[in-house]
């Protein structure tokens, strides 16, 4: 465990002192996010904080590959697919930040960039799915369709939560995290080694060293490069953790390994809940699905009572549950996973609905206070 709390120190620290730095450049270049009629801030602010992150990235994997605890796993292409794809996918948000693209522009360019992805050889190839099936091999242009699809998905799902100081950083942090603990738990063929598990060690590092100058008041966003980046750095990592091993576990992982398969989609529940609602809203109004609007799940949060800090902390409440859920269903049988998930919904009922509830007690609603800050968060 030494050496991925070293790469993630150094992922959080390289990310936080590199943040001032890429804020100063960038108000100079003037990349500004400027406010409009579907943010939530009033100030402009500069944006394209995801380049720290990038330097974090490529600090903490440069640490990686001299220490002797990943030696197993040196030399092998998914520290390159990972830099290749990553360097694509910060390149093309800092493009859209800058000089904006097409919503179609920009899908086409991810497809691409997930193909590269395919052609490094990172592909979802192989599933368990239980003593009965055992190890299901993806066959004929499978494995390519679903990696494309999962490493398009993730990226534009942190994308969409990014709509408040903090949100996407915190949330992608939570993420990473939980699944983590689920790939140390359910060691592979290098033991508690893995890329997965390195990366999602550096994502979180990279993701708690920007917290600091994201979190509200935001002093800088990170814009689409770093929503991006964060969403490949998971993608990457679920598909090493969950794609690549066709190895049928022993009855006693049998629980974590259902975790592991279980993981990305529940940890990432709330992005994609938000992308799926937006889709049948916008749909639903006759709007193309790339409408921008302010009824995100996080814009709903503040219009009920909740203001900024608030909104951000109960999304990060939201994600810590279904995280932890996502644990216990891999690691804990019985009653403490049910009173867990019991003890969280009354949570989750409590904090959401105070706000409605002292409104309607006072006779009037409840308005959250200005917030000098934007859409992007």
């Amino acid at each position: 465990m030494s050496g991925y709390a070293v790469v993630f120190a150094v992922a959080a620290v390289i990310t936080f002192a590199a943040t001032p730095l890429v804020r100063r450049f960038v108000i100079r270049a003037g990349v500004i996010y400027e406010p409009n009629d579907r943010s939530v801030h009033t100030t402009p602010l500069p944006t394209m904080g995801g380049v720290a992150m990038y330097v974090g990235l490529v600090a903490a994997l440069a640490v990686a590959y001299v220490l002797p605890f990943f030696a197993p796993i040196q030399g092998t292409s998914s520290s390159a697919a990972t830099l290749v794809v990553c360097t694509l996918m910060l390149g093309l948000g800092v493009v859209d930040d800058t000089r904006g693209t097409t919503a179609l522009t920009k899908f086409v360019s991810q497809v691409f960039i997930a193909g590269i992805l395919v052609l490094f050889g990172e592909q979802l190839t192989y599933l368990w799915l239980g003593p009965q099936i055992q190890v299901v091999a993806l066959s004929g242009n499978l494995p390519v369709i679903a990696t494309i699809i999962w490493a398009v998905a993730i990226p534009n799902a942190v994308n969409l939560v990014d709509g408040l100081d903090g949100l996407a950083a915190g949330m992608v942090a939570i993420a990473s995290a939980a699944f983590f603990i689920f790939l140390v738990r359910t060691p592979g063929p290098f033991g508690s080694v893995s890329q997965a598990a390195l990366i999602s060690a550096v994502t979180c590092g990279i993701c708690i060293g920007f917290l600091p100058w994201n979190f509200y008041p935001a002093k800088i966003f990170m814009g689409d490069a770093g929503s991006m980046l964060l969403g490949m750095l998971l993608a990457i990592a679920t598909i090493e953790g969950i794609g690549n091993s066709f190895t049928e576990p022993s009855g006693g992982q049998i629980a974590a390994v259902a975790g592991v398969i279980a993981v990305p989609l529940l940890i990432l529940f709330i992005p994609f809940l938000d992308v799926v609602l937006a889709i049948v809203r916008r749909t639903w109004r006759g709007q193309g699905i790339a409408h921008a609007d302010k009824e995100h799940i996080h814009h709903r949060l503040i219009d009920i009572g909740h203001g900024h800090r608030e909104a951000v902390l109960l999304m990060y409440l939201w994600s810590a549950l279904v995280s932890a859920g996502a644990l216990a269903v891999g690691l804990i049988d019985g009653r403490p996973l049910i009173a867990m998930i019991l003890v969280g919904a009354a949570a989750l009922f409590l904090v959401t609905a105070l706000p409605r509830f002292t409104a309607r007690r006072n006779g009037h609603r409840h308005d959250p206070p200005g917030d000098p800050s934007t859409g992007s968060g």
